[in-house]
Formats: structure tokens, sequence, C-alpha cells
């Protein structure tokens, strides 16, 4: 392999790990997983007759979603005392 095809690689490899990266962090990634847990969530209490358990169901889905939020916050603190 020459160095021209190294470089055409690296580069290649390099936009798949920006694009993980993006999709880690998208609004995308984490509605998908809001709506998916909201799903199962619904169904396990609903096979378990809790009561209500489409309003039940969003605390354990807005608590996900705002770990989210919380991790970013916690990793930038983290990225700073590392420094």
């Amino acid at each position: 392999m020459n160095i021209q095809d190294e470089i055409i690689e690296i580069k290649a490899r390099n936009k798949r790990v920006e694009l993980d990266k993006a999709w880690e962090t998208s609004k995308t990634r984490k509605l998908l997983i809001c709506i998916i847990t909201y799903i199962f969530v619904v169904i396990t209490m609903y096979s378990l007759e809790i009561v209500k358990p489409f309003i039940n169901a969003i605390i354990p889905t807005l608590g996900f979603f705002l770990s989210t939020l919380t991790i970013r916050f916690a990793k930038n603190i983290w990225i700073k005392k590392q420094k």
C-alpha cells in the first residue's frame, strides 16, 4: 500500500469516527432512545397492571433525557480538571 492509499484510508476512517461522534450526541439519537424507552416502560407497566401506564412512563423517560444533559455537563467539568 502506498502513502496516497494510506492517507485516503485514514481520511475515510476519520470521517466514520466523526459521524459516530456526531450520532452519539445528536438530538435524533436522544429522541429515538426516549421514544423506545417510553414504549418499553408503557408495555412493562401495562403488563404489570400499574395504574395509568401512559402517564407514569413519562417519569423514567424524562429521567433518561435529563441524564443525557447532566452527563454532558459532568463530562465538561471532568475534562477541565484533566487538563
